[in-house]
């Protein structure tokens, strides 16, 4: 009896140790391979960029133009205009990165004209980003950032589109604390972050409320407009306004029609005079 126990011991340990010889570890999910590719005029959405890539630990690389448009945004503007008069997209160097190795795709660019800058166009015409996950990121004058991306998933339609970043010019400070919540948001950083909530039914809004959205929009030139609702949201620091406004006649161009309505996010932190953050028409 003592045999057949010892021997039955035996087999039992012999059966673990095979066992555990032969047990398989979970295969690691591995990290995406990301790509950072921006154009930029005057260095802000460079500044993004970077910002992106530094937390990321991505690869990085700048869309640079054969020709150039002057740094004088007056000059830029009219060279556009006449382009997009006549059909021409300005050629751009080629992009040195293989795209085949990449898994994710920041693309960035200043907003023009309602959507992305046209050295980001003759990328996209010329590049197979089939299959590909793109999270669009811009800077611009008022706002842009929802246009450029309805624009983008058109122009591809075998992409993933993830959420995208915007950021005003003039608010480029904000900008890092903005994209490490942006980033973490949408799950390629690690850490918690800041999720608001919905904002609720707008209300007709009050003299108070008025002078607010006054204040925010006060020496903007592209923005010529009267707040007629509003709804509001707690921030961490502050308050955030969405505001349904509409566009006034122009003193200074009395035959230029009124755009229509829009909605404008407004920002009030403490000690802190309002500020603009987007425009959506």
């Amino acid at each position: 009896m003592k045999n057949m126990n010892f021997l039955l011991v035996l087999v039992a340990v012999t059966l673990t140790a095979v066992s555990c010889g032969t047990k398989k570890e979970a295969p690691k999910e591995e990290t995406p391979k990301m790509l950072v590719l921006y154009y930029s005029q005057t260095g802000n959405t460079k500044a993004v960029a970077e910002e992106i890539a530094t937390k990321l630990g991505a690869d990085i690389e700048e869309i640079t133009m054969i020709d150039p448009y002057d740094p004088d945004f007056q000059a830029t503007i009219e060279r556009c205009m006449k382009e997009r008069e006549q059909n021409i997209i300005p050629d751009i160097q080629p992009v040195k990165a293989d795209l085949a190795n990449y898994d994710v795709i920041f693309l960035g660019y200043p907003v023009w004209f309602g959507t992305y800058a046209p050295p980001v166009i003759n990328f996209l015409n010329n590049a197979d980003l089939s299959g590909k996950k793109i999270v669009p990121f811009c800077t611009f004058g008022s706002g842009g950032l929802e246009s450029s991306v309805k624009d983008l998933t058109a122009a591809e339609p075998d992409a993933e589109i993830l959420p995208g970043y915007g950021v005003r010019a003039a608010r480029l400070e904000a900008m890092p604390k903005e994209v490490d919540n942006f980033l973490k948001s949408i799950g390629f950083l690690e850490g918690e972050y800041v999720q608001l909530a919905e904002f609720p039914e707008q209300h007709e809004v009050s003299e108070e409320e008025a002078a607010i959205f006054d204040a925010a929009v006060d020496g903007y030139p592209m923005l010529h407009a009267k707040a007629k609702t509003v709804a509001t949201r707690t921030l961490p620091d502050g308050v955030e306004y969405l505001f349904t406004a509409v566009d006034l006649p122009r003193e200074d161009k009395p035959d230029m029609p009124p755009a229509g309505e829009m909605q404008v996010y407004v920002t009030v932190t403490e000690g802190a005079a309002p500020v603009f953050t987007k425009v959506i028409r």
